[in-house]
């Protein structure tokens, strides 16, 4: 069966077919009177005006009722051939074969005026978002494979090696070390897997409250001081005082990731950079490392679920991480109703992340006096912070 594209028929032609359809009708009564004349003057025979139009009418309308019979059969047709085309793909979709493609010859007035069109348009963007989510599925259980299979075959490796004997203390105390982290690994991977399915499925939708930002983002800094000091990082921190309403433990999941991955792609003695600052009701939140960089073909890709698994491997080889610390940031902003962005100008030129969410206001009432502990541990300059109530300005050395 030929599959008919499906266009809304121009109002021009529509004009021009109504006023084909009266001239047919005209000409059609003009045809029958001398039809009806020449055939009355062969017989001879001679009928008053009143029964030579009863007759002129009569024989005009079994001759129309003729050619729209005609014309409502090849109309009938067309339209179930259209509704055919519609079922079918509507069924090849429910068998899961998302290929389906209606064609349609589409404009934007049309789609608005036919529904029927509207429907064919409606049915190949849904058979195009299934075939793109279908093949996420396909990707992400690839990648979910890979991810459980490589530390399981490290397990399994070291664990036949323990088994064999012979081996002095020193490596087999690393082949358990080895053993101990890799089974980590797997349980990071599984914990966030599940956080990942729970924050698509909105199983557990943010529960909004106002609080401190700038505090938050400081206590992630501190709880992180054992990486960044091993490494002897500089840490410099910007941050205006801001009030936040939003989920706490999501968005402190956010910060986390981001200041981990900041350490881990940040080599020895480099500087990570973190800044508040509030603009239009807005938080603004910046994260920039002097760290490995990524590159102009990543980029696009770096909140994608294991990025990691991609030519992008090799920024994250040594970390052991599972790939989906980013993806989870990014759909916690998104919950919120913000915006994560990455920035880069290349390998080796360091990164820069930038979360902007809404709900965010002024902290306006002056602060009390920072204790001396508090100005010690946070390293304050001058040993004390800052008098002004907008912003606070700290540096952390590793």
């Amino acid at each position: 069966m030929k599959v008919p594209s499906l266009k809304r028929t121009p109002r021009l032609r529509a004009v021009l077919v109504t006023l084909a359809f009266l001239a047919g009708l005209i000409a059609e009564w003009t045809l029958v009177s001398w039809l009806k004349a020449a055939a009355l003057a062969a017989l001879g025979v001679q009928l008053s005006p009143y029964i030579s139009q009863v007759i002129d009418l009569v024989v005009s309308l079994v001759l129309f009722g003729f050619i729209m019979k005609f014309i409502g059969k090849a109309f009938f047709n067309w339209r179930m051939t259209i509704f055919t085309v519609l079922n079918d793909a509507l069924s090849r979709i429910a068998r899961g074969d998302f290929s389906v493609s209606v064609p349609v010859e589409e404009a934007d007035d049309d789609i608005r005026e036919n529904p029927v069109l509207k429907v064919a348009v409606n049915i190949n963007q849904v058979a195009e978002a299934l075939q793109r989510m279908e093949a996420m599925r396909q990707e992400f259980i690839s990648n979910v494979s890979h991810e459980i299979q490589s530390p399981l075959t490290s397990i399994r490796g070291f664990a036949q090696a323990l088994r064999e004997g012979g081996l002095s203390e020193e490596t087999r105390q690393h082949y358990l070390t080895t053993i101990e982290a890799e089974s980590r690994r797997l349980s990071r991977l599984s914990e966030n897997l599940l956080r990942l399915s729970s924050l698509d499925s909105k199983a557990h939708a943010p529960v909004p409250r106002r609080y401190r930002l700038d505090s938050q983002l400081r206590e992630v800094v501190l709880a992180a001081e054992p990486q960044w000091t091993a490494k002897g990082l500089d840490i410099e921190a910007d941050l205006d005082a801001v009030y936040q309403t939003a989920d706490e433990d999501m968005l402190n999941q956010v910060w986390t990731n981001l200041v981990h991955n900041a350490i881990k792609f940040t080599p020895t003695g480099g500087k990570i950079g973190i800044e508040l600052r509030l603009e239009d009701k807005q938080a603004l939140v910046r994260l920039t490392d002097s760290g490995i960089g990524i590159s102009p073909e990543d980029l696009p890709f770096v909140f994608d679920r294991f990025y990691k698994a991609d030519k992008a491997r090799s920024r994250t080889d040594t970390s052991g991480g599972s790939g989906l610390g980013l993806a989870i940031a990014r759909k916690i902003v998104e919950l919120h109703g913000g915006r994560i962005e990455a920035l880069s100008e290349g390998l080796g030129k360091g990164s820069c992340f930038a979360v902007r969410l809404p709900s965010a206001e002024p902290y306006l009432k002056a602060p009390e006096p920072a204790s001396p502990d508090t100005s010690s541990e946070l390293g304050a300059e001058q040993g004390a912070q800052p008098d002004t109530v907008q912003s606070a300005r700290w540096r952390l050395d590793g």
